[in-house]
């Protein structure tokens, strides 16, 4: 592969958009690739935006992902998907879980929530929205969201084999819980 992939993982605080992070830069390390990441947590302990810049090839010279030139735009929260749609590249895709995050503002009624599938939509990104919360209650753990995203996004990165995947998930997530994780990722991926 000669192509440095680009993806940025977002969210707000306490997703585990770093925890994912963490699988995909394993995921391509076991894959024989050059990585290199970035995270800004900012207010992550309040629930704040929270992003993660993983590149991998042959040879990945910076951390982050510029403007314009990310491959994957993984979100986990609508809003968020938005904020960073800017970074796709013109061949990029979003995959962006259904999942509504109400910020302060919108709560106190000083500003509406936008239709971001609308808006999306409008600027031509390609976007596949994933139920997510449904989906993790029917495994039983609303907390494998971000993995259910990483199978989805596993389809659009040939280059790191199946088996890989899963090796990545069992070095990060804890034994009891690693099962209803390798499910989250096989049903993301049928997606």
């Amino acid at each position: 592969m000669s192509k440095v992939k680009n993806v940025i993982i977002c969210g707000t605080g306490g997703q585990g958009i770093l925890m994912a992070s963490e699988v995909l830069c394993s995921a391509a390390w076991l894959s024989g690739f050059d990585v290199k990441k970035s995270e800004v947590h900012g207010m992550a302990q309040r629930g704040g935006s929270v992003s993660s810049h993983v590149r991998f090839g042959d040879r990945v010279n910076s951390v982050l992902v510029e403007k314009g030139a990310a491959d994957l735009v993984l979100s986990l929260e609508k809003m968020e998907g938005l904020r960073w749609a800017t970074y796709l590249s013109p061949e990029g895709k979003m995959i962006t879980c259904d999942l509504v995050i109400e910020p302060m503002t919108v709560n106190t009624g000083s500003a509406v929530y936008p239709d971001v599938e609308k808006i999306i939509d409008d600027m031509g990104i390609p976007n596949l929205m994933i139920p997510v919360i449904d989906i993790a209650k029917e495994l039983g753990n609303i907390r494998v969201v971000n993995i259910i995203l990483l199978g989805a996004a596993s389809r659009h990165l040939p280059e790191i084999p199946e088996d890989n995947w899963f090796k990545a998930i069992e070095e990060r997530v804890p034994p009891k819980a690693l099962e209803v994780n390798l499910e989250a990722f096989r049903r993301g991926k049928a997606l």
